[in-house]
């Protein structure tokens, strides 16, 4: 199965041109980025050097929109984000914890982002905030993709890794639904700020490209267990 080409495009970690930047409050410094996603299959690897024991907070606007910590005014209608943290860097970085509104252990970031409506359902979050209160020093991989498209880690009993690859859950197409009949289109646009009280040097950057993601192991039993709704049929996911 990784030696199949078609495998090998389908995980592999694309390079996507991101802005940024970055905003000191008090002890802790916040990262302001924003993106678009080539596809659903897409994600965005951030390189994080913390130099100091501290917090790292993950927070997404791109999907109900809101003010970033730069004041940058996002729009809503981007899709609904998984974000998460691995220690250390390329496919040997190991899995943290992570979340998305598909996951039990979904960690709602509303407010500060913006609550929309899905279909005819108003008032729907599908952000995230996701704490690490006590990470070492040290260099960490932040993964930020579509909420349907997880990384294999995320349901392995022993810590995963990064290089366990993806399940694709999305159908290749950017698309939040509340239950059958209310359902969003979403675009491919994304924001995200990381706040440590740690310090960060350097600035997060892009993964180095063509980064294989190879691993396909659970991603079927996780497909099959899977229903692209925001209430009822949600997947286990834990935290290490």
């Amino acid at each position: 199965m990784k030696n199949n080409a078609m495998v090998k495009a389908l995980l592999r970690a694309s390079i996507i041109a991101i802005t940024a930047s970055a905003w000191v409050c008090g002890s802790a410094e916040t990262i302001s980025q924003t993106g678009t996603l080539a596809n659903p299959e897409d994600s965005v690897l951030i390189n994080l050097s913390l130099v100091s024991d501290g917090s790292v907070t993950l927070q997404t606007y791109g999907f109900g929109g809101g003010t970033n910590a730069a004041g940058t005014v996002i729009a809503p209608g981007g899709f609904d984000p998984f974000v998460g943290i691995f220690a250390g860097t390329g496919s040997s970085a190991v899995f943290l914890n992570g979340t998305s509104d598909v996951l039990t252990n979904y960690s709602p970031g509303c407010p500060p982002a913006g609550a929309i409506a899905i279909g005819s359902i108003p008032g729907q979050c599908g952000d995230v905030n996701l704490l690490f209160p006590d990470l070492a020093a040290g260099t960490y991989t932040v993964l930020l993709s579509d909420a349907a498209y997880l990384p294999n880690a995320v349901f392995e009993a022993s810590p995963g890794l990064l290089g366990d690859g993806f399940a694709d859950l999305t159908g290749g197409v950017f698309q939040t639904c509340y239950d059958a009949d209310d359902c969003n289109t979403d675009t491919a646009n994304w924001a995200l700020d990381i706040t440590t009280s740690a310090g960060a040097t350097p600035p997060p950057v892009p993964e180095p490209p063509a980064v294989e993601l190879a691993g396909m192991g659970i991603a079927f039993a996780a497909a099959w267990i899977y229903r692209r709704s925001r209430r009822g049929g949600l997947i286990q996911g834990g935290t290490r």
